[in-house]
């Protein structure tokens, strides 16, 4: 049995059909927003925490968050995230509760910091606790749950430059440990997921010793985790994945997929302009790594071009990309869903 859900179809909108249609908006604008889902008492439902207005400014960053119940007509505003706003924080579904990692915050003065929070949602009474800290804290990782066990967080941004490391959570125990580190470029704004045993991600952005002072770093690249010890990952170089080098695409898992949607092929801070000055443009390409046949595949494209996300959540057969920037670096309220068949589908 499938769960309903509310759509608008994009093939009437803009004339052209799309896997990807227009579900209910987000009541605000927002991008860089970390976003999850999971199985509630009501039903399956998705929800947005954090990330920046349509300001682009420091003082827009917010710690807002909201909760779309999958099969209702919109989304409701729940309890705000505990502490400031901040940005590229990551999230995560685990038996009913939402994990938020990590993140910066932004001073009137430009000045960052990454924070160590593990802020733990729970839809049910609408509350939040707080984890353990993240020992290294970071923000523009990426993250993924690993056997309904453990939570792994890869790379990301350290307050003053890339790590390497891979750190794990135990939600069950509220414990950190430490994994193989990644053996490619430190990055931040990469984009990934983690699927069974094996974690996949894509490019994000790089340290230079020239200006502009980051720079995309094309690879792609997997890591197997050994099921004996999840703390040991065989780290592999991939083939290029299509298209060109992206920055903070949104990266979810489907089935045996990895999935890869949007970005921009110019990295930049919170405001859309890249650090070389010209603004960044959004991409709407889609594509996969299917792991039973280990090769990249083109999948169909989202109907306008889209960045600045965190993730694509699944849950039941839908995926979902919530808010973010599109064109003009506007910061938008759109969100689109696609049925997991139908985006899967090879060109």
């Amino acid at each position: 049995m499938t769960t309903p859900i509310l759509v608008l179809s994009l093939a009437i909108l803009q004339g052209t059909p799309s896997a990807w249609q227009l579900g209910p908006p987000l009541p605000i604008a927002t991008a860089n927003n970390a976003v999850a889902a999971v199985v509630t008492p009501d039903g399956p439902a998705v929800f947005s925490f954090l990330g920046i207005d349509s300001t682009k400014r420091w003082d827009g960053i917010h710690s807002r968050a909201f909760r779309w119940t999958i099969g209702t007509s919109r989304w409701t505003e729940v309890r705000s995230v505990p502490g400031p706003g901040r940005l590229a924080a990551t999230a995560e579904g685990w038996r009913g509760r939402v994990f938020l990692f990590g993140g910066y915050t932004v001073q009137a003065d430009g000045s960052e910091k990454s924070v160590p929070n593990v802020d733990v949602y729970h839809p049910a009474s609408d509350t939040w606790t707080r984890g353990a800290d993240i020992p290294l804290p970071v923000d523009d990782a990426i993250s993924g749950v690993w056997r309904d066990s453990l939570i792994f967080l890869v790379s990301g941004w350290h307050d003053r430059g890339n790590v390497s490391d891979v750190q794990i959570y135990d939600p069950s125990a509220d414990r950190w440990s430490v994994a193989t580190p990644i053996p490619g470029t430190p990055v931040f704004g990469h984009a990934g997921a983690l699927a069974g045993n094996t974690i996949v991600y894509v490019d994000g952005a790089g340290v230079t010793a020239a200006r502009p002072r980051f720079a995309l770093d094309r690879a792609s690249w997997r890591g197997d985790i050994d099921p004996e010890d999840p703390t040991l990952i065989a780290w592999t170089r991939l083939p290029d994945h299509p298209g060109p080098a992206l920055y903070r695409a949104a990266g979810g898992v489907a089935l045996h997929w990895v999935l890869f949607a949007g970005g921009t092929d110019n990295p930049y801070n919170y405001n859309g302009v890249g650090y070389d000055g010209i603004p960044a443009a959004p991409r709407a390409g889609v594509f996969g790594y299917d792991l039973n046949e280990e090769r990249w595949q083109v999948l169909p494209s989202l109907p306008h071009g889209s960045m600045d996300h965190r993730g694509i959540v699944a849950i039941d057969e839908w995926l979902i990309i919530v808010a973010g920037m599109g064109e003009d670096q506007t910061v938008s309220n759109r969100v689109l869903v696609a049925r997991t068949a139908n985006a899967l589908t090879v060109r």
